[in-house]
C-alpha cells in the first residue's frame, strides 16, 4: 500500500459518519422542546412590550428544536457538517429587534438547542434556571424616576424664561431638546425626570401665553 493509499484511507475514517440511535434523537428533542417551553413561558411572564408578540414567542420555541436537529446532524457526519454551514452562511435577517431582551431571549433559544444537541442538557437546564433567576432578580431592582418629554406651545416666545423656571421647580433634570422660534410662537421640547407631573403641566398652563403643555414618554 502507497503513501497515498494510506493517507486517503486515514483521511476518510478522521470523517467517518457516527450513527446516532433513534432514542438519543427521541429524547435530545424531549428536552429540547420541554427547555424551550420553559423559555416561551417565561418570556410571556416578563414580557413589557406594549404589544405582546406571540409569533415571536413561538419562534423560540421553533428555533431550538431546528438548532438542536442540525447539531445532531453535524455530530452524525462532518462532512454533511461543511454543506450545512455553508447553506446556513446565505441566510440573512432582516428584521429589526427593537428591545434588547427580545435579542436575550433569542440566544438563549439558540443556544439552548445547540446544547442539547450537543448532548449536555444538564448544562442548559442549570443555565435556564441561572438566567431565569438572574431576569427575576434584576427585574425587581428600582430603576428610578424615567425620563419623558415635555411639549410646550406658548403664544409669546419671550414665555420661555418663565417655562423653564417653573420645569426646574419641579424637575431634578431638564434638558431642552427642541426650540421653535416664529414670530408670535414659541413651541419647545424638554426632556425632563419629575414625580410631580400633574403639579408641572397645571402650573405651566396658568401661565397666561402657554396654549399647552403635555408629557410624552419616549
Amino acid at each position: 500500500m502507497s503513501f497515498i493509499d494510506i493517507f486517503k484511507k486515514s483521511f476518510l475514517e478522521g470523517y467517518a459518519s457516527v450513527r446516532i440511535d433513534v432514542a438519543q434523537i427521541v429524547i435530545c428533542m424531549a428536552i429540547t422542546v420541554l427547555i424551550a417551553a420553559y423559555i416561551f413561558l417565561i418570556y410571556k411572564t416578563v414580557n413589557k412590550n406594549a404589544f405582546y408578540n406571540r409569533n415571536f414567542n413561538l419562534s423560540l420555541i421553533a428555533l431550538a428544536v431546528i438548532t438542536a436537529a442540525v447539531i445532531l446532524t453535524i455530530q452524525s457526519n462532518i462532512v454533511i457538517s461543511l454543506g450545512m454551514v455553508g447553506a446556513l452562511s446565505i441566510v440573512r435577517f432582516r428584521t429589526a429587534i427593537k428591545d434588547p431582551m427580545d435579542l436575550v431571549f433569542l440566544f438563549w433559544s439558540i443556544s439552548a438547542g445547540i446544547i442539547c444537541g450537543a448532548g449536555f442538557a444538564v448544562v442548559a437546564v442549570v443555565a435556564s434556571i441561572v438566567i431565569t433567576v438572574i431576569i427575576l432578580l434584576f427585574d425587581r431592582v428600582p430603576s428610578g424616576v424615567p425620563a419623558v418629554i415635555l411639549l410646550v406651545n406658548a403664544s409669546d416666545y419671550k414665555t420661555e424664561g418663565r417655562i423653564l423656571s417653573i420645569v426646574e421647580k419641579h424637575c431634578g433634570m431638564m434638558h431642552v431638546k427642541a426650540r421653535n422660534l416664529t414670530k408670535d410662537k414659541l413651541n419647545m421640547a424638554v426632556e425632563v425626570k419629575t414625580e410631580e407631573g400633574g403639579m408641572l403641566v397645571e402650573e405651566l398652563m396658568e401661565l397666561p401665553d402657554v396654549i399647552s403643555a403635555s408629557l410624552v414618554d419616549h
